[in-house]
């Protein structure tokens, strides 16, 4: 954790730390030393580095007296106390803060480095003039750029004093410092029979005790079974063997502190939190301020439920790190099967080269080097595995360790200061463990193989055989269930190889039933492990299977799947193919339209087999207007009433009665009409190849249309006087089901 409280400029643990507006933190007398001051208002500088005092000789602020990380610190640690006494310091007239691309005034300043790689502009000598500036002038133009995101922002009248003071951060440190403190006090020898017992000088590692150099020579010297221990210097953090804990100090720490009040009303603490500039505000910020028209709400409401999601992102990231630590294990134990392979493969070619005496001489060593440098690259691939998720895995347990700190403090409002920039960094350091990031680089077999059955003229030409056995076809893809899922009428496959699979693959062949039991059909080729396959049949099953192929042919298949597609179908209007003046709302269920011609729009689903219901409730119905609702094709045309062309079936209905209509022929006028409140069923019967229709429940005239076959859409056409809500996922209603007409 302790990265997580160093300065990115200093490199030492934050001081008076303050908020950028990126969310980065950064100590205040460093947010001094990289300040910039634009050249064209130089002579003005921002009110925090008012003159108060006699100006310093010239010397004291040469370019030469800051020439490393430790002079830039310096000044900041000078201008921090001359502030924190009340002015601005008597040498800041003198100084002024450039960017390395400015192109101001003298010669080119070079930056610096702080301990944490980060590049810091040092503070330079003025011009000449620039202490004589009339106080009376405008404030200069100053800005303040992330060392960490390079992101620059401008300061206002109040110079740094407009930032905010990270107390959350600030309490972290402390109680870090106070734990550390006490574990490096408590950091005893265990075996010593001193009266206090010396100083701990090692750590044995497989052990866990602490010696000092006494009881170590004595009780733990460096041969027989100890000869393998590591020792290591004794810890300096909490929760060393005999150094104890820090949460005492802390809970001590938290509980003493004052609630924190307003930056803008000194005698208001903060109450509410605004939503919309993400920061707390008090009462008086409300009733005054610019947060008055803002979305607010309350403080320790939001201090919950940000640290709800923060402790939800935590899981995910803790997980990772789980199986970060077993793939080190794995990583570990396959160091050990390299070496240990590695030797069986030299002794088995020394053997093979001995024989073959003074003919094999030469060739042999060439073929050892070759040897070598296999396992060397092994090794090494896998080492810097190793050191890569080592260093990830330091990194997310800081992190870890650091958020868990955040969510222990009892400070709502600087919590919120930080949770939205500590989420995002949680869930970015989740993200970082992407796909194949545990998985080895490199297998613990060596293939290479020695052949030496042929005659001595060849020896010459000696070499390895580049794999153990002919390239072969690829092994079975392995299915990864936990990600394959069905959505309506769409199924979702992924699948994988097996790991430490040696045989090239170059792509896959997904296959997929008719889903009744049928032959299979090859629905996808290519080099993806995951695929989508759309527009199948509803409340239908479907089996699936994939196998992989490369140059020597096609593999075998991998276990069979089973999918099962929705029972009842979930759609709503579709935008891209609906007409121009169609106007879709509420997730694109409820349908207006612009013009008062009437215009087409479809649904998102498409059905050719199985039973299917859906209903459209009549939201307003102005002027006695005849909407028609239906099922057409995908390339009906969109601007004429639905059912006019031969490429829909409609009912059209005004409000006294209804016809069907099919290529412009209307059939079967009924009584009875909508009005608004009214609510059209639509039952498209595939297995009967029938289309029938409902208002309020009850059946509207015969079976409209019969002997219908293909692939059909939802569709309604509509003008600007009405507006219609589609509900979809209904099972087929029983008063609809058993609806029964007379006999005619």
């Amino acid at each position: 954790m302790e990265e997580e409280l160093k300065c990115p400029v200093c490199g030492s643990l934050f001081r008076e730390p303050i908020i950028l507006p990126c969310s980065h933190n950064v100590c205040l007398p460093c947010a001094r030393t990289i300040a910039v001051q634009t050249p064209e208002s130089e002579q003005h500088l921002p009110p925090l580095l008012h003159p108060r005092g006699p100006a310093p000789p010239a010397a004291a602020t040469a370019p030469g007296a800051g020439a490393g990380p430790g002079a830039a610190a310096g000044s900041a640690a000078c201008l921090d106390s001359e502030c924190a006494a009340g002015g601005g310091g008597d040498h800041a007239d003198k100084l002024s803060l450039h960017s390395e691309t400015d192109s101001g005034y003298g010669s080119y300043t070079p930056s610096l480095k702080s301990p944490n790689g980060v590049r810091v502009l040092p503070l330079v000598p003025a011009p000449p003039g620039a202490a004589a500036a009339p106080r009376g002038a405008g404030p200069a133009s100053s800005s303040l750029t992330c060392p960490q995101c390079h992101r620059s922002a401008s300061l206002d009248q109040r110079g740094l004093r407009g930032f905010q003071r990270n107390r959350l951060l600030e309490a972290i440190v402390q109680r870090y410092q106070q734990g550390r403190a006490a574990a490096a006090a408590a950091a005893k020898c265990q075996l010593c029979d001193r009266s206090p017992p010396e100083p701990a000088a090692v750590l044995c590692e497989q052990c866990e005790v602490l010696y000092c150099a006494a009881c170590q020579l004595r009780c733990h010297p460096a041969r027989g079974p100890f000869a393998k221990h590591r020792l290591v210097p004794p810890p300096a953090h909490p929760g060393a063997p005999g150094g104890g804990g820090d949460g005492g100090a802390g809970k001590g720490a938290g509980g003493g502190r004052k609630l924190p009040t307003c930056a803008e009303h000194d005698l208001e603490n903060y109450s509410m939190y605004c939503v919309s500039c993400r920061s707390p505000v008090c009462y008086q910020c409300l009733e005054e301020g610019k947060h008055s028209k803002h979305d607010v709400k309350a403080l320790g409401a939001m201090w919950k439920q940000h640290k709800a999601q923060l402790s939800q992102a935590l899981n995910g990231v803790s997980d990772k790190a789980k199986e970060a630590k077993e793939f080190l294990v794995q990583l570990k134990n396959l160091l050990q099967q390299i070496q240990e392979n590695g030797l069986d493969y030299e002794a088995c070619l020394v053997a093979q080269c001995d024989a073959l005496v003074d003919a094999l001489t030469r060739q042999k060593a060439k073929l050892l080097t070759k040897v070598t440098k296999e396992r060397e690259h092994k090794l090494k691939v896998v080492w810097d595995q190793i050191n890569h998720c080592t260093l990830k895995l330091r990194q997310s347990t800081g992190l870890m360790e650091y958020c868990l700190e955040v969510i222990k403090e009892n400070d709502p409002s600087g919590f919120l200061q930080i949770s939205d920039a500590l989420i995002k960094r949680v869930q970015v350091s989740q993200e970082q463990w992407v796909k194949g990031a545990l998985e080895p680089k490199v297998s613990a077999e060596f293939d290479l193989t020695l052949d030496s059955e042929p005659l001595l003229q060849s020896i010459h030409q000696l070499d390895f055989i580049q794999m153990k056995f002919p390239v072969s076809v690829p092994p079975v893809p392995l299915l990864q269930l936990e990600k394959c899922c069905t959505r309506n009428n769409s199924v979702t496959l992924a699948w994988r190889m097996p790991p430490l699979s040696h045989n090239p693959v170059e792509g896959y062949i997904l296959e997929l039933d008719d889903g009744d039991g049928g032959q299979f059909r090859e629905v996808y080729v290519g080099k993806e492990t995951l695929c989508t396959i759309d527009g199948l049949h509803f409340n239908s099953t479907y089996n699936a299977r994939v196998k992989a192929f490369n140059s020597s042919g096609v593999g075998p298949y991998s276990k069979t799947v089973i999918l099962q597609t929705s029972d009842v179908a979930w759609f709503t209007f579709d935008p891209s193919s609906a007409h121009r003046d169609i106007v879709l709302s509420n997730d694109n269920q409820t349908a207006t339209c612009n013009s008062y011609d009437d215009r087409v729009v479809l649904g998102t689903a498409a059905f050719s087999k199985g039973v299917h219901y859906w209903e459209l409730h009549v939201d307003r119905y102005d002027n006695h207007p005849d909407p028609a609702f239906g099922i057409a094709r995908i390339n009906v045309v969109k601007d004429m009433m639905l059912g006019k062309d031969d490429k829909a079936w409609a009912m059209y209905v005004d409000n006294n009665r209804s016809w069907f209509m099919h290529c412009n022929s209307h059939t079967n006028r009924t009584e009875g009409g909508v009005s608004k409140g009214a609510t059209v069923g639509v039952l498209l019967d595939l297995n009967k190849h029938n289309l029938t229709f409902y208002i309020n429940g009850q059946q509207q005239g015969p079976p409209a249309f019969e002997n219908i076959e293909g692939v059909f859409m939802p569709a309604l056409s509509l003008n600007r006087n009405v507006q219609v809500t589609l509900h979809t996922g209904l099972e087929v209603p029983q008063c609809v089901k058993q609806t029964k007409l007379p006999n005619n």
